[in-house]
């Protein structure tokens, strides 16, 4: 006998390899798990966080989840622990029959990212079943010259547990005539022979009674008991014989009922009833549901239900042969069913996002698993969507798929998608599966507001205070982006002027208006008073490089999203002007020549560093002009005639002085005359007005300004307005005023 201690270091060699073995194929082979039947609901079959290598809260994030072939609810996973746990009592013997081992396969499904990790859950027999015979009274028929050792086949016992717990071995009631042998067949199932030891005598004993019990290999033991009636006959020495010992056949699963299956023959040399053969069925495999009829006279076996591939794929079969003497014979039928293309593709949501936001990169819509219950050809699917949608497939683990985005969606030129996902297998006939799913598109702010024209030329006359134009109706906040003397009704767009406007003070002016939504963030457009002149002036004798001016502009953003930069966008002639990229600064690009346009307009693009990036736009007017004096730059050859310019220059001044002093001492000369002569006038009663029969409240406007005339106006301030209007009503005196009228333009004459 080998020392204990020499053993135990090789068995620690030996579990340690096996253990790197196992650990190198954890990682593409599935994971397996085992359980005992009639388990207890709730209880522990594996730690999966440990398994997988999460942690326990990484199993919530993710969206771990228990997915099985057949969508059935025996296995939970409690996110709390990671423990995969039993979410009911498991039947062996429902959920696999007969077969062995009894694997339930599923997968654990992780998204956020996605992964897949396939396992299988080893369903263990226990010994819940005791052996049943098929009758509860077997009746043999013996001839009484029947010789010693002669063997009587029995119907054997069906036990629904597999392996060891499945029946083991028969027994016999003690009796003095027969013992009964167990033998195995090929599959390994166990039957009963019963074997004559003492010869029989019908005269002495016409019938006896045995109990024939079968009992299993569980631990305790179960068994199961029949009763057997043996008759003894007169002679009858030749049992049937069957033409063939195992009879194989394939039935297609769409076989119509009563179609024959196949046909069984046996033959009997004895004649008269000893010869006549009965033929029955001595054992199924599927003893409940049988789908089979046996005709006992012809031996034809005809389907009398719908095979189904998908539930069970073979039948094994015992047939019985038996004469009229009491001799049998046995064969063996074995039924394979063939698989049909009867099962559509099948699809199962996991998750659905709908709406998704505009403008986002490729983002998954949908989450799902197709699969096809046949096998083989028929089994194969193809996957795909419409064409003319910005959708595609991606193909993951284990039939799942992927539905998400090619690009950036725009909701303002499509805002609902409805997709149409196809799967078709590769049986024949093809079947296929369509499922629509409805993808909604919800928006963002990348749209700033946009003004019908970009710039807007008003014409208003002068004096007047009202509504000067009517512009846009989007609903968005409006507003003027310096001091001007005009106003914005920020919901509408409508403009008023604040005050009086006067031609000889300001024949024209320039203004922009702004509109920024209400988004987040906020976008904006501008649109430019198109009456303004020209405003930049740029000489023809200008170098290249001369700075025109400089654009500036202002993001309240920060960090890279205000890092902004300045393109040149449009202009009248391109290749004149350039814009510096990073401070704004609109200079001249090459040397100007009589054939360059006097007028130019530019447009300037700025832009910041933000995703996505934001842009305004400014509009330049550049005039090119002759003789525009810079200190730097007059040409030595042009100094006479500038000089000369420069004397004349000065002649027309003090010309202009003068006059524009005599002008104005006429003016005072004739206010002070009619002053005195109203005074007067106002002291011997003429024209005398009664006291409070006008306002107090008056205002003389003397034609010192653009008017020709003098009025006195009656000014009413309309309480609780808006616009604090003025109300101008008719001129008061007017003789009075009418004759210093003609006064004034006798003493201009």
């Amino acid at each position: 006998m080998e020392p204990t201690g020499e053993r135990f270091p090789e068995q620690r060699q030996v579990l340690i390899l096996l253990l790197l073995l196992e650990v190198a194929l954890a990682g593409w082979e599935p994971r397996r798990y085992s359980v005992m039947e009639e388990t207890e609901r709730g209880s522990f079959v594996a730690n999966l966080a440990n398994d997988l290598g999460l942690g326990v809260g990484e199993l919530a994030q993710r969206g771990a989840r228990v997915v099985s072939e057949d969508n059935e609810q025996g296995l939970q996973l409690d996110l709390q622990t990671g423990q995969l746990i039993l979410n009911e009592k498991l039947d062996r013997e429902k959920l696999c029959g007969p077969t062995e081992p009894c694997i339930m396969h599923f997968q654990v499904l992780l998204k956020k990212p996605l992964e897949v990790f396939r396992a299988e859950l080893l369903v263990r027999d226990i010994n819940d079943h005791s052996p049943e015979f098929p009758e509860r009274e077997m009746t043999l028929k013996i001839p009484e010259i029947s010789s010693l050792g002669t063997v009587f086949p029995l119907k054997k016992a069906r036990d629904l547990d597999v392996g060891s717990n499945n029946v083991q071995n028969y027994n016999i009631s003690p009796n003095s005539y027969f013992h009964v042998s167990t033998r195995t067949q090929g599959d390994g199932r166990k039957y009963p022979e019963l074997v004559l030891d003492t010869e029989l005598d019908r005269e002495e004993q016409a019938e006896l009674r045995l109990t024939l019990t079968a009992v299993d290999g569980g631990s305790p033991p179960r068994s199961g008991t029949v009763q057997i009636l043996i008759l003894v006959l007169d002679v009858n020495d030749n049992a049937p014989e069957f033409a063939q010992a195992l009879y194989e056949v394939q039935v297609p699963e769409n076989s119509p009922i009563g179609s024959l299956v196949v046909k069984v023959s046996a033959r009997d040399l004895d004649t008269g009833t000893n010869g006549e053969i009965s033929y029955s069925v001595s054992y199924s495999s599927q003893e409940i549901n049988k789908p089979f009829e046996l005709s006992s006279l012809s031996g034809e076996i005809r389907l009398i239900k719908k095979l189904d591939f998908e539930t069970t794929s073979s039948y094994d079969l015992d047939i019985e042969a038996s004469d009229g003497g009491g001799l049998s014979g046995k064969c063996s039928v074995s039924v394979k069913v063939l698989d049909v293309n009867d099962n559509f593709p099948e699809l199962s949501i996991s998750s659905l996002t709908s709406p998704i936001p505009e403008n986002s990169p490729e983002t998954e819509v949908a989450l799902f698993r197709i699969r096809d219950r046949d096998s083989g050809e028929n089994g194969k699917m193809i996957c795909s969507i419409q064409d003319g949608v910005p959708f595609k497939l991606k193909p993951s683990v284990e039939n799942f798929y992927r539905l998400v985005t090619e690009g950036a969606l725009d909701r303002e030129t499509r805002a609902q998608y409805n997709i149409t996902i196809t799967i078709t297998d590769l049986g024949t006939p093809r079947l296929k599966t369509e499922h629509n799913i409805t993808v909604l598109v919800s928006d963002v702010n990348d749209n700033a507001p946009a003004f019908t024209q970009t710039s807007y030329t008003l014409f208003v006359r002068e004096k007047q205070q009202s509504r000067l134009a009517h512009r846009q109706r989007q609903r968005h906040r409006q507003r003027l982006r310096h001091q001007c003397p005009v106003s914005i009704n920020t919901d509408n767009g409508h403009l008023f002027a604040l005050r009086s406007l006067d031609y000889e003070a300001l024949q024209e002016f320039e203004f922009r208006v702004g509109a920024t939504d209400r988004g987040s963030p906020a976008l904006s457009s501008e649109a430019l008073n198109g009456s303004a002149p020209c405003t930049e002036l740029v000489p023809r004798a200008a170098e290249p490089g001369y700075l025109v001016t400089k654009v500036v502009a202002v993001d309240g953003d920060s960090g890279q999203n205000a890092w902004l930069s300045y393109q040149l966008l449009k202009a009248t002639e391109p290749g004149l002007f350039g814009v510096w990229a990073h401070n704004g600064e609109v200079r001249t690009a090459r040397l100007l020549s009589e054939r360059d346009a006097a007028k130019h307009r530019l447009v300037v693009l700025v832009k910041d560093n933000g995703e996505p990036p934001l842009s305004a736009t400014a509009t330049l007017h550049v005039l090119l002009v002759d003789g525009f004096s810079q200190p730097y730059l007059p040409l030595p050859e042009a100094a006479p005639a500038q000089a000369q310019a420069d004397s004349l220059t000065v002649y027309l001044v003090v010309a202009l002085a003068s006059v524009s002093s005599l002008f104005l001492l006429s003016v005072l000369l004739f206010v002070a005359v009619r002053l005195c002569r109203r005074s007067r006038a106002a002291s011997v009663g003429r024209c005398s007005v009664p006291e409070g029969h006008f306002p107090g409240h008056l205002v003389d406007v003397s034609g010192t300004g653009t008017l020709s005339q003098s009025y006195q106006y009656e000014v009413c301030l309309t309480g609780g307005s808006e616009s604090n209007d003025f109300k101008f009503l008719k001129p008061i005196l007017p003789n009075i005023l009418s004759q210093d009228s003609r006064r004034k333009s006798e003493y201009l004459e």
